[in-house]
């Protein structure tokens, strides 16, 4: 027994030959899902994929698809919801730096070595200035007003402050042979 899948493709393919309308016009169909994926800012490749996944949906599971004059809805609904799911697998991934030609042992160690200079440097700096650098590290979302409250100064200030750290950083660093 055939299943419902290769019926409604055979059902398909016959009457496009038969030059009936009111089938499936895979083509234009796909085109509209692909228009409604643009709103999800996916890739071309990403929004190909979420389609054809859609599609593949259908064909797995027929019965999902009560009125086939409605081929076109349900695909879009269950485009954007897979579309919906990859941008949220995608958030979840953090991408990994490739590996260079500076990845070599030698590089990290020099690397180790810099970071532990700076911040020895950090921590010979005044307390103000020392906070800001952290918090400027370890909390890069802070707004100036945000970075104002935490160190207890004017947000028109914070900018000033933080120039004067980082010369005095950078000056701290160019002593130590690290410029």
């Amino acid at each position: 027994m055939p299943s419902k899948s290769r019926s409604v493709i055979g059902a398909a393919d016959a009457s496009r030959r038969r030059g009936e309308s009111g089938m499936w016009d895979v083509n234009a169909v796909s085109a509209a899902v692909f228009k409604a994926l643009k709103a999800y800012r996916l890739s071309d490749a990403d929004a190909r994929d979420v389609c054809q996944d859609a599609w593949l949906e259908l064909l797995r599971a027929p019965g999902a698809l009560r009125d086939e004059a409605k081929v076109g809805a349900w695909l879009t609904t269950t485009a954007r919801r897979r579309a919906l799911r990859m941008i949220a697998r995608n958030r979840r991934e953090t991408p990994r730096p490739l590996p260079g030609p500076e990845t070599t042992p030698e590089a990290e160690v020099v690397r180790a070595e810099r970071d532990r200079a700076l911040w020895a440097a950090v921590d010979r700096l005044p307390d103000s200035h020392r906070r800001l650098m952290r918090l400027l590290a370890h909390r890069p979302e802070l707004s100036y007003v945000q970075l104002a409250g935490e160190l207890g100064i004017s947000p028109a200030s914070v900018g000033r402050v933080r120039r004067r750290c980082l010369d005095r950083l950078r000056r701290a660093l160019e002593k130590g042979g690290w410029a």
